[in-house]
């Protein structure tokens, strides 16, 4: 990374209104909640945009992720940036296909069209945080993280990361870079109080090598919200009710009651419970959760006012199925 880059990456990511804490992924700076914008391409229209980054901004929140492959996503995170952009980190992945009939991956053709498809996308010189979003079986990940450290030398990249991946596929990352390419700083996968797979071996990997771990869907697709009640179909417009799911099941229901009964013990919701713990798990740089309003992103915000102690994470740890 060129000294000029260098700079720049710990330039962005200051915090412009609010004492949120913050985290390091790599050389970047994060807010310890953050705002995942899959949204804005999938259940939002284009004038909804604006006022959840503006919340999001207002409440101390720098961490915005987003992807290509999110349909308008980009473009309109972009747009609602505007002169803000380097107020914020702003992370984007490549590797999923990309409208009709696209084809993703993780080749260095593909990775050079995607990162000026995003830059332009974005309305930025420069993507701050650039994600795998999913290891690519035809391309050896040598090729693909020469490429990207190429692209930190040309600026047009800070820092590198991945999703989706295994203990395995970290470990073959890890040993395909040279001792002065950029490697892989992140890890974004699926983690929440309902989906702890990753405490066995991933988290582990993440925080012996210093990566920041990012969980996605962190409130399960808002089933951590209280949103959803028990026997009856999920309210309209809800992710659930778009998608369709088989976890509104009487077992994650019992687990909800429990976990609400824990949280409203101590004058929290559940929401902020399931933001709270992943915050005190280990390893965890950022919960980038979802929001559709104004009002949910000053929801998940609150969620980092309350720090989990050591003996109250063990005790929600009881409260759920852990790894197996």
């Amino acid at each position: 990374m060129t000294e000029s880059a260098d700079r720049r990456a710990h330039e962005t990511g200051r915090a412009n209104n609010s004492a949120m804490e913050t985290r390091k992924i790599g050389s970047l700076e994060v807010s310890v909640i953050g705002l995942g914008t899959n949204n804005f391409g999938f259940l939002m229209e284009a004038d909804a945009v604006a006022p959840v980054v503006d919340a999001a901004i207002e409440e101390g929140i720098t961490f915005f992720d987003t992807a290509d492959s999110y349909l308008e996503s980009e473009m309109r995170l972009g747009h609602a940036l505007g002169r803000r952009r380097d107020q914020v980190v702003l992370a984007t992945k490549f590797g999923s296909p990309v409208g009709e009939g696209g084809t993703g991956g993780a080749s260095p053709e593909y990775i050079r069209s995607a990162v000026e498809r995003s830059l332009r996308a974005l309305g930025t010189d420069r993507i701050d945080l650039y994600q795998l979003h999913r290891p690519d079986p035809e391309t050896h990940i040598a090729e693909t993280l020469a490429v990207l450290d190429q692209l930190v030398d040309e600026e047009k990249v800070v820092e590198i990361g991945c999703s989706n991946f295994s203990l395995a596929q970290l470990r073959e990352a890890e040993a395909a870079v040279g001792p002065d390419d950029a490697r892989f700083v992140s890890l974004q996968n699926h983690f929440s109080l309902l989906e702890r797979g990753d405490e066995a071996e991933v988290l582990p990997e993440c925080v012996a090598t210093g990566m920041g771990y990012l969980p996605y869907f962190p409130l399960a697709s808002g089933l951590l919200t209280g949103k959803y009640t028990r026997g009856q179909s999920p309210p309209a417009g809800t992710r659930l009710e778009k998608w369709g799911d088989s976890s509104l099941t009487d077992e994650n229901f019992d687990i909800l009651d429990g976990l609400t009964a824990y949280a409203e013990a101590r004058d929290h919701t559940l929401l902020e419970l399931a933001q709270a713990w992943l915050a005190a798990t280990p390893g965890v740089a950022s919960v980038i959760a979802g929001a559709t309003t104004a009002h949910q992103v000053r929801q998940n915000a609150r969620a980092a006012l309350w720090t989990l102690t050591p003996e109250e994470k063990a005790e929600v740890d009881l409260l759920t199925p852990g790894p197996v």
